[in-house]
């Protein structure tokens, strides 16, 4: 008997010297656009400089590293156990405000969707690391920007007020934000083709014209309309030095990539998920956070025979009831405008429900649009101007408020 005790009391001796088990990591995968800055941000992590110097130690990532879309990465965020009764003796600290601050995020990370449950439900809280190390903010917003390699759109908020989105260009990239009309309203616009492929194609004189060029200005002018009226609005397809351009014929080139910085693929099948993939995780984010108005726009440029002009028309998927409103908005923007430009001109463009990929594989209410005939001469001056561009652009937005 008393050998039994001596062994019991030997046990319990060396189970004091272990130390208590230290609390793991939340982890979380990249989406596509997420650079390092982008997903502390999402997490309300990105104003202290310890957040980000431990996100980098626990990844075994070197400052400045890009993410790979779907990789799990660990964020400064420990997971305690909640005894049921204070937050304080659950994370063994004294103090009453970093309590009550734990308190805050975990209910704010509850609201933005990213918990499923009330710590008090599933009994494990939240524990930034900031909170219990570095708890005083040092990282100025300003300087909170993605660079261009990870794919984001890149908004310098500087001292005057304006806003700097490089991807439209040095003419263009300084946006003043008129007025938050669009504001919690999200949109994806997406210009078809680019990368390997370039779409439709035609020769004018000695110039080669090609549809995603062309697809993708409008798109640029599109969403530079948007950000201006407070929108959250993504460019899916990428070009990282192609702004907007005011030039007649623009050059053709591959060099696009889709939202995340991937390269576009090759097969005809494999691109069109790629885009849609991005936007169904996109979508699936912002509808985790409770955005209800989300909508996107697939602009194209036809190609048919040089005698057949067309006007702008509008597809949306036979089961889309709201990418149905969408188009006939846009389309009766488009009529009502040209109509005041040219009154003695009529117009024919057309709304007609198609089964095509990105309305039928994406989840967000859409509408799809051809810009014109890019081998007819009165479409190729609608398509070509700068000035014309711009006004599709202008009228496409009225219709999509």
């Amino acid at each position: 008997m008393a050998r039994l005790l001596t062994l019991l009391l030997m046990m319990l001796l060396l189970g004091a010297h272990h130390p208590p088990k230290e609390p793991a990591y939340y982890q979380t995968k990249a989406l596509p656009g997420d650079g390092v800055y982008s997903m502390l941000r999402r997490y309300s992590l990105d104003r202290n400089s310890c957040n980000i110097a431990k996100f980098y130690a626990l990844n075994d990532l070197k400052a400045g590293a890009s993410l790979k879309v779907g990789g799990t990465y660990s964020l400064p965020i420990l997971l305690y156990s909640f005894d049921g009764k204070t937050i304080r003796s659950s994370v063994n600290i004294k103090d009453w405000k970093t309590a009550k601050d734990i308190e805050t995020y975990n209910d704010l990370m509850l609201k933005d969707g990213y918990r499923k449950e009330s710590f008090k439900v599933d009994k494990q809280l939240w524990v930034p690391y900031h909170l219990l190390n570095c708890p005083d903010e040092d990282v100025q917003k300003s300087k909170l920007d993605e660079t261009a390699s990870n794919g984001e759109v890149n908004l310098a908020v500087e001292p005057s007020g304006n806003r700097r989105f490089p991807i439209f260009g040095k003419k263009y990239e300084h946006v003043p934000l008129k007025d938050n009309s669009l504001a919690g309203k999200v949109y994806y616009i997406e210009s078809g083709h680019g990368g390997p492929d370039p779409g439709a194609m035609a020769q004018v004189g000695k110039h080669t014209v090609c549809e995603d060029e062309y697809a993708y200005d409008v798109a640029l002018r599109v969403v530079r309309k948007l950000i201006e009226h407070g929108a959250t609005a993504y460019m899916i397809t990428r070009d990282p030095n192609d702004g907007i351009r005011d030039a007649e014929y623009l050059i053709c080139d591959s060099d696009e990539v889709v939202w995340g910085n991937e390269s576009i693929f090759r097969g005809h099948k494999p691109r069109l998920f790629q885009r849609s993939d991005v936007i169904n995780t996109l979508f699936e984010k912002h509808k985790k956070q409770g955005v209800e108005n989300q909508k996107l726009i697939v602009i194209h440029v036809d190609s048919r025979g040089k005698g057949q002009q067309t006007d702008l028309f509008f597809y949306y998927h036979p089961e889309d009831k709201q990418g149905k409103i969408l188009a006939k908005t846009m389309h009766e923007s488009m009529e009502t405008n040209y109509r005041k430009v040219n009154k003695k001109r009529g117009y024919n463009g057309t709304v007609t429900a198609r089964d095509l990929h990105m309305l039928r594989e994406t989840k967000v209410p859409a509408a799809y649009i051809e810009l014109g005939n890019i081998r007819h001469p009165t479409d190729q001056k609608r398509i070509f101007l700068a000035s014309n561009r711009q006004l599709i652009a202008e009228w496409l937005f009225d219709g999509m408020k």
